[in-house]
């Protein structure tokens, strides 16, 4: 029986390409050109919808380096945009119409991959892969829904993340509300007038636009406000919640700070901390410049910037083993943005691990679990790790969620020319 794939995006073609050159047949469902989601306009597989860049190229970045071990996994689409790229500095970016069209090109010639159209209402019995996006259509998602028991659906405002090694440690400080049960957050302390250049920068920084969907996706739901609308409240409004240092002292000072921004561990190795209550809409550049202002973050490295957008994804901590398999369902993977992977090349990743494991399975052969040293087997692994159940939020690739160094390297570019060195090593250990 053949294995069925629904959606046929940069995750779903990897997996059904993984699939097909297995010698395994393949159903590849996709409902476009009958319906679209309100995202997607072109009929061609592997749509680009936001950017037309799959981030830097440079082998020792976190994007170069995942797009280097799913080349050496048999990646379609790496050298389907290296094949349609267009000038983009050090970054790795296509001609979005080419690039779809060369995809849909090479999986339709396949002669073990079916493709058929049309919306999937269910979830199909028998060995299937869901690589249905972060826009699941409503009767899919509903019947994911049901089979997952903890599916997430809403508009979500997430806070960014910044690595512990790139904070001054002379600014700040590890301690709890009034000293109870273990000094598990990082305390940021400012005094007036920081806060009050902070605050002033903050309310009148630059926000992403909203796309449509979006905006009305964000009248319903109200349960994540950002920083920035907040703070437009009132001076003191942070103050007197994510910001409030009551129950802090600053240990220079010995004295309770103005106000407190706390980071919070973000994964279980304590590489990585978010800025709690910091959920913002801000641009990009913006979070960088008005987030920097904060004592001990002047040089802080910012592994994922805050974003808001709708956005479909399954409770994975729970549901999925690292290899993309439910945990209680055996021969139901799921693949892409639904995971919690979050990027074009980071969902296509998830495609392949999911197509070799689909293929293990069906030939009984042991699981193919990527080593955390490997970008690919880190984000896998954090989508998979049960730390994360009850605050899972989407992550992209960047060199935080790998394994600390065995030495500390200070000078950060040849810090990732190891990592990068030591992933790629790992990886051909695999292999």
């Amino acid at each position: 029986m053949a294995v069925k794939v629904i959606g046929a995006g940069l995750a779903g073609c990897e997996a059904a390409w993984q699939l097909a050159n297995a010698g395994i047949e393949t159903e590849l469902y996709e409902m476009k050109p009958a319906k679209f989601t309100p995202a997607h306009h072109y009929e061609g597989m592997a749509e680009l919808v936001c950017s037309n860049s799959l981030k830097a190229a440079r082998v020792d970045s976190a994007a170069g380096l995942l797009k280097e071990e799913m080349k050496r996994l048999g990646s379609l689409i790496v050298p389907c945009a290296e094949e349609t790229q267009v000038e983009a500095g050090g970054a790795l970016a296509v001609d979005r119409k080419k690039f779809s069209d060369l995809v849909t090109e090479k999986i339709s010639a396949h002669p073990l991959i079916k493709i058929i159209s049309g919306e999937v209402e269910e979830i199909p019995e028998g060995n299937v892969i869901i690589a249905t996006g972060p826009l699941t259509s409503g009767k899919l998602a509903l019947s994911i829904s049901e089979k997952c028991g903890s599916y997430l659906n809403f508009f979500d405002a997430a806070a960014p993340i910044v690595t512990y090694d790139s904070l001054d440690k002379e600014l700040v400080f590890f301690a709890s509300r009034y000293d109870k049960g273990d000094a598990d957050y990082i305390n940021c302390p400012m005094n007036r007038e920081e806060y009050e250049l902070f605050y002033n920068e903050l309310i009148n920084a630059e926000s992403a636009p909203l796309k449509e969907f979006d905006k009305e996706a964000f009248k319903v739901y109200e349960g994540c406000m950002p920083i920035e609308v907040l703070a437009k409240r009132g001076a003191d409004t942070m103050r007197f919640g994510p910001l409030k240092p009551v129950g802090l002292i600053d240990k220079r000072t010995g004295k309770r700070p103005y106000a407190v921004v706390q980071l919070r561990k973000e994964n279980r190795e304590g590489t990585m901390y978010n800025l709690v209550g910091f959920q913002t809409n801000l641009k990009f550049g913006e979070q960088k410049r008005v987030f920097s202002l904060i004592p001990g973050l002047k040089y802080a490295e910012f592994v994922r910037y805050g974003v808001m957008h709708r956005n479909s994804f399954i409770n994975s901590p729970v549901l999925l083993k690292p290899t993309f398999e439910m945990r209680d369902c055996p021969g139901v993977f799921f693949a892409g943005q639904i995971t919690g992977v979050e990027g074009y090349v980071e969902s296509a990743s998830s495609g392949i691990l999911a197509g070799i494991n689909m293929i293990r399975k069906i030939k009984n052969a042991p699981e193919f679990v990527l080593p955390p040293e490997t970008m690919m087997g880190a984000l896998a692994a954090y989508i998979s790790d049960s730390y994360n159940d009850g605050k899972f939020q989407p992550m992209g690739s960047n060199m935080g969620i790998l394994p600390e160094l065995p030495e500390r390297v200070k000078d950060k570019k040849l810090k990732y020319e190891k990592y990068a060195k030591r992933a790629l090593a790992r990886l051909e250990e695999m292999l």
